[in-house]
């Protein structure tokens, strides 16, 4: 009788533990239910996704990635970022290490062979950045004869001389750091990839006023967020919390916050597109 009594206990607590256990997970992107979401942002582009020194995250997509959270029930203690370096993105992505990647991330058709989006969130172009002195460079021909600077890696540089500007002379540098050090002492003339990163550099304290954007459009950067192929049901969340943060003035706010000491001359937030 003592036995059967013991089992039925066991069997209750056994019961109760499995609910708790259905009810916690929910929450809990890996089901542990431990109530985190991992999220992949850059950890290397000041004013877009920046890692600081004293173990802080800053920029537009941190900002956009922890309003994203929030609307899907996580506080920004629930949040674990991890490193999404861009050959690393679908990958991430497609093995579950991350619930979704807000990394200056463009909707591309070869992307979406692999992986889906929701946005996009911020409409970017291909840029220059120049020394705020210069007023040499007003559009891309302008740069034949000069040196245009791009990291290692990047094609920015390379499809401006066989797209626009055949007689420039790119210069591959290990990072942008690199590049506005070179800028700064002339050992180059322009740097260029998207103008949110660009903007991100030249608003950093110890760059104000030393550069500028040229404000040219050598292309058009979808950014949107980048989540598991077939996940509809999450890319129409994310979709729902993009449109309420840019109705409620948030997009604003972070650009403002983000871009504002490059004079980012930003375009309006975009229309959500990716749906389907």
């Amino acid at each position: 009788m003592k036995l059967r009594k013991a089992g039925a206990a066991v069997a209750t607590v056994l019961t109760l533990s499995l609910a708790v256990t259905a009810c916690g997970g929910g929450k809990d992107d890996k089901g542990s239910g431990s109530g985190k979401i991992t999220i992949g942002i850059k950890f290397d582009q000041p004013g877009v996704g920046l890692k600081t020194p004293d173990g802080k995250y800053t920029g537009f997509d941190v900002d956009v990635a922890t309003y994203v959270a929030k609307e899907l029930g996580y506080d920004a203690k629930d949040i674990v970022w991890k490193q999404a370096p861009s050959a690393e993105r679908e990958n991430l992505i497609k093995n579950g290490d991350v619930k979704f990647v807000v990394a200056s991330y463009s909707i591309t058709d070869k992307r979406k062979a692999v992986v889906d989006f929701a946005g996009p969130y911020l409409l970017a172009h291909q840029d220059l950045l120049i020394r705020a002195d210069d007023n040499s460079i007003t559009k891309a021909e302008d740069l034949n004869n000069k040196k245009l600077c791009s990291v290692t890696g990047s094609t920015s540089a390379q499809n401006v001389k066989e797209k626009l500007a055949p007689k420039t002379t790119p210069q591959e540098y290990g990072g942008y750091s690199e590049c506005l050090t070179g800028l700064e002492n002339k050992a180059v003339d322009a740097v260029t990839t998207d103008d949110s990163i660009l903007a991100g550099y030249a608003a950093q304290k110890e760059h104000q006023g030393k550069f500028k954007l040229a404000g040219l459009k050598l292309s058009d950067e979808r950014y949107g967020i980048g989540i598991k192929k077939g996940d509809k049901d999450l890319q129409s969340k994310i979709n729902k919390a993009l449109e309420k943060m840019k109705s409620d003035g948030s997009w604003d706010k972070f650009v403002k916050a983000n871009f504002g000491p490059a004079n980012y001359k930003h375009e309006p937030a975009p229309q959500i597109a990716e749906t389907s």
